[in-house]
């Protein structure tokens, strides 16, 4: 048997007949970007995130870089986040001229550890007087945290809003992995992305909510930061040919993804509950080896499997011999961000992080999509059980 990674096709066949009616809209009014698809769109993606406002964008990057702009975060400026990510969370950092500062992650979930942000604000930074946080080293000012949802599961929200309060840091949250994923905070469940400053979604294709390309959306409760966002997406137009901003951009999401996003948006509650489901099947099959690393769900949020990740020994191996019994694999992400090239001007050295080391070191991603089959999750159990025996 041959189990793909994710697929795509199954996916489009169920939406193919709505999608095409749409593109067909579209083409006979030959009017591509900006109108009513978009706006559409982006009212029903804030109102199914529980918040004010969405504002589409060209891709996850951009929502992240925008965002960061939008609250008010400046070159120069430090912001926490984690090292087992994908670039584009210190992408958008750095594109901005500020400076990304990592903690260590709870080893349980990979996500960012509220209890390391705490000791790092207290051992490294500042409070002064009137308001602002600086780190004693650099003399930097912090401005930011940035927890990343990671795999689809939610970070641990609550001790990070109030760290953010007493600090009076912004919070964007990175949820380019969490579209429909939610966490119980302050006496109620929310939906991820509604209780930072500010939430980047991605659209890349294969995401829970995925495009037929690249797309992006932030989500805010903020009237000021998404009329930014609005203005900096668009070269920094506050109409045409009326430039209000220096730093904008061409950051627009185009209508014919926004059309196909709106129609995914209406199954995307049914597809997060089958990755779920899935999710379940390879508990039950995998269940009661030790040497096999499961995700955990915290009863205080709902994991939405956007990759199904498992903890291995002897990955490499592992990975390889699955793949040769027709079963797709992904490593995310096998070199942790402080140890890439790209930061090799930081100091950052092996062992700052032991934590995300480990995890990537060993996470293994397993096939995960919502038309996934028992039939196939079963025959990856196996295959999987019977290679960690070995």
């Amino acid at each position: 048997m041959n189990v793909p990674f994710v697929d795509l096709r199954a996916q489009h066949d169920e939406v193919r007949s709505e999608i095409d009616a749409a593109f067909r809209d579209i083409m006979d009014r030959s009017s591509f970007i900006g109108g009513p698809y978009v706006t559409n769109f982006e009212a029903h993606f804030a109102a199914y995130c529980q918040t004010e406002h969405a504002v589409a964008v060209a891709d996850g990057t951009s929502a992240l870089r925008l965002a960061l702009m939008a609250v008010g975060i400046k070159a120069g400026d430090e912001v926490i986040t984690v090292p087992n990510t994908f670039i584009a969370t210190t992408e958008a950092i750095t594109l901005i001229d500020a400076h990304p500062v990592f903690v260590d992650i709870d080893p349980a979930t990979a996500n960012i550890d509220p209890q390391r942000v705490e000791a790092l604000l207290v051992e490294r930074y500042l409070h002064t007087a009137d308001g602002k946080v600086i780190n004693r080293e650099t003399g930097r000012p912090l401005t930011a945290i940035i927890p990343v949802h990671l795999y689809g599961l939610p970070a641990e929200m609550g001790p990070l809003l109030k760290l953010a309060e007493t600090y009076g840091l912004r919070v964007i949250e990175d949820a380019c992995q969490a579209h429909g994923a939610s966490y119980y905070v302050n006496g109620e469940w929310r939906r991820a992305g509604s209780v930072g400053d500010a939430a980047a979604f991605s659209f890349y294709p294969g995401k829970n909510l995925g495009g037929l390309g690249e797309g992006g959306a932030v989500v805010t409760n903020n009237a000021e930061v998404a009329g930014k966002i609005r203005l900096l997406r668009d070269h920094g137009q506050s109409e045409r040919y009326i430039h209000i901003s220096p730093d904008g951009c061409n950051a627009r999401l185009d209508t014919l993804q926004c059309a196909a996003l709106d129609i995914k948006l209406k199954r995307l509650d049914d597809w997060n509950d089958c990755r779920r489901m899935a999710a379940n099947w390879y508990r039950e099959g995998l269940a009661g080896n030790e040497h096999i690393g499961l995700p955990i769900e915290p009863s205080d949020r709902k994991h939405v499997y956007h990759l199904f990740v498992v903890r291995l020994p002897n990955r490499e191996h592992i990975r390889q011999e699955l793949s040769a019994r027709g079963v797709g694999v992904g490593l995310h992400y096998p070199v942790p961000l402080h140890l890439q090239k790209a930061y090799c001007n930081m100091d950052w050295v092996k062992g700052d992080f032991p934590e995300a080391e480990a995890s990537a070191s060993s996470v293994l991603s397993l096939p995960m999509f919502p038309h996934i089959t028992a039939e196939q999750v079963g025959y990856v159990c196996t295959a999987l059980k019977d290679l960690v025996r070995q």
